[in-house]
């Protein structure tokens, strides 16, 4: 047999390409007679529109269009986006539209749209467009948007409360009321953003002649903007083909369906020309979308050995002006509870709040890491108050059997079970990779020295490959070389590489005998969305089952040729060949080329066309990734200055596909949770104004700033797909802001200082320290 591919550690194969600047990404694209577009967005938080001047936009050389609601006829004029994930639970679906007609909600709303002979041209002319604003009085907190006198986000709304959700199984009432212990606390989780490489971007074109309207859009959902485009439009979906290209990062918000999609469509459909835009760096801090700003008012009881025994709360969430990714995003903030622990009683309740800010939607971890931070900073109070070694409170809480049903239920109404794991094992491995038992030596030393050092504890698990489906096609090409073509979508991820070694292995092959093709609505008929670390579970499964049916399909046809058993064959090195006689086989092109028909010749008996399978590995249920993760850092209390000294990561994905890849993605998650709990922040004023629309304001983790970071894997498969896989795209990102934030406490602990809210500038960390009124540590709030 050949090298197997599942578990090495394949380089990227779609490195080489990229690496030499042969990417394809949506700005290397240009079309013959294309357009370049530039939005004019709204720099007002809320206001009425009363009046457009483009008059002298249109005078520019080289302009050849302003476009509102208005130029796309009566049909869109009031047109709002269709709402994706509708839920009976939704108040108020409001969506916006391609361009504000008549009303702004948000900093960055796009109004008009213009179109030049270049992108500079069309710039310079959207300055010159003239917006009549009526200012209304706009609201940019979550918590003063649910107040009963706020100002609404939306004209004429009766308020400003979106959806009421709950996380409730148990009876967490009778569980506080005889508890011994109960302890409360408030904490605070700011916005932030993905700010991936590459900018969002959009490319529209329509033939007249055949109705097709073409979109390649820097994307992580093609299948799901050709749904809601074609929905729009009033078109069939096959009259709409959406390519993603290469893309320099998703991160989540990249898997919405946007207005600017929707614009430029309407746009090439009237000019009758290709018409492009790219979002610059600016236009991402107000125009995509964001997340996490949160605030959680919990409570937890314990007994007096560290046993958690209920948690209730109420979770005030910013969605933004509108809902452009219906409630996926505060559902996974709810959902996850209890996380890894075994707490029987929980009664937990978010409300969803319409705010005057750019619209929220999944970041890596969506809702996962708030509830990660909530739970792992309420387990550190638990043990602080009661005296008790915080891991062993870990451990004391945490899940040790499986599988496991925690009482609540996913939002579908499956109930939540961990299939399986080893929370403990988990544990056990961190705390020897960060020598826990001999921390405190290490503290007192560097005490000695003058440095404050503190160390910090987390764990999580996470739902992955989440459902419905993802498909594969598995084709053997006429050469021999065999095609994968899936509704998964690559963003940055290595998808082509893992779903070639999965492929691979079944036909005894390398991965560059397999050619992926993905991100192209018609190279497979139906997709979702790489979104929720759930492709590896879905697609790589179904590349297994398709390819594993090629392969029964290949020897069926090889013993009717070979004149032998189909137990006595084997798949090899891109051949079916007789066990134990060397050369006595037939080339898998040449079963393709058979299975292609030749006219007037019959295809072998009971078998179809195309040496090739089409396979859907569908999920009713998600399957748990898990781990813990410390952090060491050293504190200087006089600055604020905050160094990360080591990070440790134990992780279980179950069986690891690529080792090389899943390193990766854990390492980049990490490095994104601490910009999370160190650097990010969308800052708004009072009126809805965003302070931080740049890279010197808004503040991004850099190579120096990032610790060694050492990752331990554990694999316990998972029992509910062929290959026993989970997902790993966002394990590093959601237990990481917790685990900083615990650190720096621990360094600071004989001062008394208590830290309830991410991101800690120097600025705020000294607030804390030093506080004003000189009665302890500030307040979260």
């Amino acid at each position: 047999m050949g090298v197997r591919q599942f578990g090495a550690q394949v380089q990227r194969t779609e490195d080489p390409r990229i690496l030499t600047g042969r990417g394809r990404y949506l700005d290397d694209i240009a079309l013959p007679g294309m357009f370049e577009a530039a939005f004019v967005r709204s720099t007002e938080a809320h206001a009425l529109i009363r009046g457009i001047d483009a008059e002298a936009a249109r005078a520019v050389p080289g302009v050849v269009a302003v476009l509102t609601m208005d130029d796309f006829g009566a049909a869109y004029r009031d047109k709002r986006l269709p709402l994706p994930s509708p839920h009976p639970a939704i108040r108020q679906p409001i969506t916006q539209q391609p361009l504000a007609r008549s009303e702004v909600c948000y900093v960055g709303e796009a109004i008009a749209l213009v179109l030049a002979e270049t992108r500079y041209l069309a710039e310079d002319a959207a300055a010159l467009v003239g917006v009549d604003y009526e200012p209304l009085p706009a609201v940019a907190d979550a918590v003063g948007a649910l107040a009963p006198d706020a100002p609404k986000v939306h004209h004429g709304a009766p308020d400003n409360l979106v959806a009421t959700l709950a996380a409730r199984f148990g009876d967490a009432a009778a569980a506080f009321a005889r508890a011994p212990h109960v302890l409360r606390e408030t904490y605070l989780q700011d916005r932030g953003g993905g700010h991936s490489l590459e900018c969002r971007g959009v490319i529209a074109q329509h033939d007249a002649a055949t109705g097709q309207l073409t979109l390649w859009s820097s994307t992580q959902s093609p299948y799901m903007v050709r749904r809601f485009l074609a929905q729009y439009l009033g078109r069939e979906e096959t009259s709409v083909r959406v390519i993603a290209p290469d893309v320099g990062g998703g991160f989540g918000p990249k898997a919405a369906v946007y207005a600017e999609e929707y614009a430029l469509a309407l746009a090439a459909i009237a000019l009758g020309r290709p018409v492009k835009w790219v979002e610059d760096r600016r236009e991402h801090f107000v125009a995509t979308n964001q997340q996490r700003r949160q605030r959680w008012d919990m409570e937890v009881a314990a007994d007096g050995g560290g046993r958690i025994l209920a948690l209730r709360g109420r979770v005030t969430h910013d969605h933004g002006a509108y809902a452009p990714y219906g409630l996926v995003l505060p559902f996974t903030s709810l959902a996850p509870l209890p996380g890894p622990y075994l707490i029987p009683n929980v009664d937990v309740t978010l409300d969803v709040a319409f705010t005057n800010a750019t619209p929220t939607s999944p970041v890596r971890g969506a809702g996962r890491p708030n509830v990660a931070f909530a739970l792992e900073r309420l387990v550190d109070l638990v043990a602080r108050e009661l005296k008790l070694d915080r891991a062993e409170v870990r451990r004391v809480n945490l899940v040790k059997t499986f599988p496991h049903a925690t009482g609540a239920k996913l939002p579908s109404g499956v109930a939540v079970e961990y299939d399986s794991g080893d929370y403990v094992g988990c544990l056990d491995l961190v705390l020897r990779a960060c020598d826990y038992a001999g921390f405190a030596a290490r503290r007192a030393a560097a005490l000695k020295q003058g440095r404050r050092l503190g160390l910090g504890l987390a764990s999580y698990n996470e739902d992955t490959g989440m459902g419905p489906f993802e498909g594969a096609l598995v084709r053997v090409l006429p050469t021999g070389k065999l095609q994968v073509a899936t509704g998964a979508c690559a963003q940055g991820q290595g998808l082509a590489t893992v779903l070639a070694q999965i492929c691979a292995d079944e036909f005894g092959v390398g991965v560059d005998d397999v050619i992926v093709e993905a991100g192209d609505t018609n190279a497979f008929p139906l997709g979702m969305s790489t979104v929720g670390s759930r492709v590896a579970v879905t697609a790589g499964s179904s590349v297994h089952l398709a390819a594993r049916a090629v392969r029964d399909k290949a020897i069926r046809l090889a013993a009717e040729l070979l004149e032998c058993a189909e137990q006595d064959l084997e798949v090899d090195a891109g051949a079916v060949r007789v066990k134990g006689v060397p050369g006595k086989q037939v080339g898998l092109g040449q079963l393709a080329q058979r299975l292609a028909g030749s006219l007037g010749m019959p295809l072998p008996a009971g078998l179809a066309p195309g040496l090739e399978a089409v396979a859907y590995h569908s999920v009713s249920r998600p399957v748990y990734a898990s781990g813990s993760n410390a952090a060491e850092v050293e504190v200087d209390a006089a600055t604020g200055e905050v160094k990360l000294i080591r990070y440790w990561v134990a992780h279980d994905c179950g069986r690891l596909i690529n080792p090389l890849l899943v390193e990766g993605q854990i390492v980049g998650g990490v490095a994104h949770g601490i910009g999370n709990a160190l650097y990010e922040t969308m800052v708004y004023d009072g009126a809805g104004q965003p302070l931080s629309t740049t890279l010197g304001e808004y503040l991004l983790p850099t190579a120096p700033e990032l610790p060694p970071i050492e990752v331990a894997h554990l694999e316990s498969p998972a029992p509910s797909n062929p290959l026993g896989i989970k997902g790993a795209g966002e394990g590093g990102t959601i237990p990481a802001a917790p685990t900083v934030i615990a650190a720096i406490e621990d360094a600071l602990a004989d001062l008394g200082v208590r830290i309830r809210e991410y991101p800690l500038s120097p600025q705020r960390l000294i607030e804390l320290i030093e506080p004003i009124d000189g009665a302890g540590a500030a307040p979260a709030d």
